[in-house]
């Protein structure tokens, strides 16, 4: 078991093993968790960590998919709740209640739940909950974006005056410390990066919370320019995956941008938002090449973009959704290369400042990085030996 002290005040710990803290969770989002007591915090559908239990284990946030197979137990205990596996006690684990906002509407009487959520402490929306890709052959495989509103859980337009009542609450009554919005991919030339960052610009000037907008590449670079007049703190524009053969794929859209326009974009964000304040997921086990993974996500570090390395993990109804989630085995060696080249150029979670790169429930990139960092061979000086780097496995099936 990892042993932690506890802050009452907060319901966070300080984990005293970072290492083996890193490793469960990245067991954890391989392989799920069996949820044996209430959790009350399983999200469905849409284009976040959908599918998921949001908790803290041993003080770190983290979304794991609840998996009734999986053999680690979540169990009610003296402690409150634990995650066990083989009868053995391996990490406490701290609940998050129901955000208190979600019991509240708007004066047209649309559930502030149906305009943004609380993923642990950041509050997320999916500003625009359409997709010029979706339900076409350039639908990507691995999303849901359409899935919560089919469903009714969400409505399909958030406006900004929406937003930022909502924001204010989720900050007054819940603690919100960030703000991710996120939108449907458009036609038009911003591909929807102009009504996001006004909708974020609504939430920042009403809350003072800083906010990370995410969207794809828009058609003319000086569009960046105009986004990051609007006051946002962050920008997360995604490329998925650095294998061009798996992106065009799982998400034909994005292959005919092009990689090569995901750097352009990167690089003229970065001169404008800063080192570490542009980000983009990776995700690991659709198939990918991993030293092509890790050699592109080392260029990116070098122009000063936080390559978000998370596992792929299967939605519901989406059209991977019967495509398991890769093994530790399989991230780990890439999350330690990765993590390496981050210490190397200095960036971090707290250079991420907002978005999912500061709140890193979804991948184990930041304690496996805190863990090096830790490490005796770390604290050997410029001269000595380096942390050492796992062998990168092979091309998952």
């Amino acid at each position: 078991m990892v042993e932690a002290p506890n802050d009452a005040a907060s319901g966070r710990t300080e984990p005293t093993d970072i290492a083996g803290v890193a490793q469960l969770i990245m067991d954890l989002q391989a392989v799920g968790l069996r949820i044996d007591t209430e959790l009350e915090t399983t999200r469905k559908g849409g284009a976040g960590p959908s599918d998921s239990g949001m908790l803290w284990i041993e003080g770190v946030p983290v979304t794991v998919p609840p998996n009734l197979t999986s053999p680690y137990r979540l169990l009610a205990d003296d402690d409150g709740q634990s995650i066990y596996r083989d009868g053995v006690k391996l990490a406490s684990v701290s609940g998050t209640s129901r955000p208190r906002f979600y019991d509240l509407t708007t004066a047209e009487g649309i559930p502030y739940h149906q305009i943004a959520l609380l993923h642990l402490d950041s509050l997320a929306s999916t500003v625009v909950q359409v997709c010029n890709y979706w339900g076409t052959s350039d639908q990507c495989g691995f999303c849901g974006i359409e899935l919560s509103l089919d469903a009714g859980r969400t409505i399909a337009k958030k406006t900004p005056e929406m937003l930022a009542e909502v924001a204010v609450a989720a900050k007054e009554l819940d603690g919100a410390v960030d703000a991710t919005l996120t939108t449907g991919s458009s036609a038009a030339p911003d591909r929807g990066a102009l009504y996001v960052s006004r909708c974020a610009q609504a939430v920042k000037e009403a809350t003072g919370l800083p906010v990370e907008v995410q969207f794809e590449p828009p058609r003319r670079l000086e569009i960046l320019d105009q986004v990051h007049d609007t006051g946002v703190d962050s920008v997360g524009i995604h490329v998925e995956t650095f294998d061009p053969a798996v992106l065009q794929r799982v998400a034909p859209g994005k292959f005919r941008t092009g990689i090569e326009t995901y750097f352009r974009t990167w690089e003229r964000a970065v001169q404008l938002f800063g080192e570490g304040r542009v980000s983009t997921y990776v995700i690991l086990g659709m198939g990918e090449d991993p030293e092509l993974t890790v050699e592109m996500c080392k260029r990116a570090v070098d122009i000063g973009v936080y390559p978000f390395v998370v596992p792929f993990r299967p939605v519901a109804g989406s059209l991977m959704a019967d495509l398991p989630a890769p093994s530790r085995e399989y991230t780990e060696p890439i999350y330690r290369k990765v993590a390496a080249f981050l210490s190397e150029r200095g960036l971090g979670a707290d250079t991420a400042v907002a978005g999912c790169a500061r709140c890193q429930a979804c991948s184990a990139l930041n304690l496996v990085q805190q863990a090096g960092a830790a490490s005796p061979c770390a604290s050997a000086g410029r001269d000595g030996p380096a942390p050492p780097l796992l062998q990168i496995g092979r091309r998952p099936a």
